[in-house]
């Protein structure tokens, strides 16, 4: 009988759950595959058997790893909690790339993995040219790859990462604010009703749009996309082609606005008053922030001759769509001058709320970080003074503190990186560097004539495409999730 060394024991005891919980995951990916499907399907449209084969992988993929993992006991440990969060997102990026592949755009290798990572990260970068000439299913599969991304995001903030001690829903477990027993009695419950909330504003979204005047096709493509913040369109000009329909700009700002907001806020107001949304900090400092650069910025635009509700629309929704990393684009808005350009540059970092599905430092790191320097500033003028540094009325706690300063930092650090790479790589400096940002921050376009709002990723090289792929992953697991796994002592326990 052969004896299995203890070291390889006890890696296959801490890789099963994570397999089995993975074979969950791409049977799931299986599944919605199935809804493209069948619309080729009613169309005859010969895509449909990049559809069919790619359900064959992705099923028989998740049926191998779960008769290999079959009566392991599904109990993580924080070990292959990180473990399990990386590779999820790695696993069906890399799976949901296949009808893009074996599909009509008949994508390279390189270009597919970047297109779906960039949809389930919900950045929304694209590598695809002709968009508009697509098979229905397979833009009705970005849309979906993007509105998995949306919910995913949601159960990994509010399910792992507080767990992980990653992230900023981190701030709603202090002692003085338990909102897990305030809301919900487990964080299972709390995700299954963020998703309930989640599901019941795409079919909100997908109505009001369809009413004012998108096919339903469009319609449900960008319902699940603003949701998810993810940025995906139907069309190479993004919301260009609704330049002149105020309505549904403004509808989409709604929702993307939506999408950006903390997610067991809205479980609150439903079950308790609508006040707790503008009551909690970083949703006033979120609206607050928009409220004062869109003004701004209109009336820049009403200096240099434009009329003031069209500056208004296109401003207000431009501005909402990179704060909220979504990346849509009604309009090429590295053409409305270089104090714009400046402008959209800093508001690519800035993302939405903690417990959204928006990218994006979030809006409270920010936050913490103003209260941290002003503290600093009293102790200057007053050095033996004792100062409470409060957010949403209740004690900042060191944990919270130390997390804030070292995402900030590695996030910058991360950015840094990436943009050095990809001049390494012949890159320009503003291609390179606002690439990096916009990879980072999950935010889609970035700026200059080639990956701005008006161009796309298409024309990069493929070394190029990897870093800006892993920039994505980097940003939408926050960074130290994936750094934990390169450090020595993380695998020598």
């Amino acid at each position: 009988m052969a004896v299995i060394h203890p070291r390889i024991k006890r890696s296959l005891a801490v890789s099963a759950p994570v397999v089995r919980i993975l074979a969950v995951l791409l049977g799931v990916l299986a599944i919605l595959m199935i809804v493209p499907l069948g619309v080729l399907t009613l169309e005859g449209d010969p895509d449909r058997m990049a559809f069919l084969l790619s359900i064959a992988v992705v099923a028989g993929s998740a049926c191998l790893m779960w008769f290999v993992t079959h009566g392991v006991e599904i109990l993580l440990r924080p070990r292959q909690m990180f473990i399990l969060t990386t590779l999820s997102w790695v696993l069906v990026s890399s799976y949901a790339s296949l009808p893009l592949i074996l599909g009509a755009p008949q994508l390279s290798f390189t270009d597919a993995v970047f297109e779906s990572i960039s949809a389930i990260t919900t950045t929304g970068s694209t590598v695809l040219v002709g968009i508009d000439g697509l098979s229905d299913g397979l833009k009705l599969w970005r849309g979906l790859m993007q509105w998995l991304g949306g919910i995913g995001i949601i159960v990994m903030a509010i399910a792992i990462l507080p767990f992980l001690k990653v992230g900023g829903m981190r701030l709603f477990q202090t002692e003085s604010s338990d909102w897990s027993d305030k809301v919900l009695p487990r964080a299972g419950g709390i995700a299954k009703a963020s998703g309930a909330i989640y599901l019941a504003g795409t079919l909100m979204a997908m109505l009001t749009y369809w009413l004012a005047g998108m096919t339903p096709l469009d319609a449900v493509v960008h319902a699940m996309s603003s949701m998810a913040t993810g940025g995906f369109a139907n069309s190479d000009a993004s919301f260009g082609v609704y330049h002149d329909r105020p309505l549904i700009l403004w509808l989409a700002s709604f929702f993307m606005l939506c999408g950006a907001l903390p997610f067991v806020l809205f479980i609150r107001a439903l079950r308790d008053t609508p006040q707790v949304l503008w009551r909690d900090q970083q949703v006033r400092g979120l609206l607050w922030l928009l409220s004062v650069v869109i003004l701004g910025l209109t009336v820049y635009r009403v200096a240099g001759g434009a009329s003031f509700f069209e500056a208004l629309t296109q401003v207000a929704f431009n501005v909402i769509s990179v704060v909220t990393t979504t990346g849509y684009a009604s309009d090429d808005y590295t053409q409305w001058g270089p104090l714009v350009v400046a402008a959209f540059f800093y508001l690519t970092f800035v993302g939405g709320c903690s417990g959204s599905t928006s990218g994006g430092m979030k809006i409270f790191r920010f936050q913490i970080g103003a209260i941290m320097l002003f503290t600093q500033l009293r102790h200057l003028v007053h050095a033996q003074g004792v100062f409470a540094q409060r957010y949403n009325g209740n004690p900042l706690s060191d944990e919270v503190v130390r997390g804030v300063i070292a995402f900030s930092f590695f996030f910058f650090l991360t950015i840094a990186g990436l943009a050095l790479g990809l001049a390494l790589l012949g890159l320009d400096l503003v291609t390179a560097l606002s690439g990096a940002a916009t990879a980072v921050s999950n935010v889609g376009p970035g700026l200059g004539p080639i990956i701005g709002p008006a161009g796309n990723f298409s024309s990069l090289p493929d070394a190029a495409k990897w870093l800006l792929s892993l920039g994505m992953l980097m940003g939408r697991l926050e960074i130290l999730t994936v750094l934990v796994l390169l450090t020595p002592t993380f695998w020598r326990k």
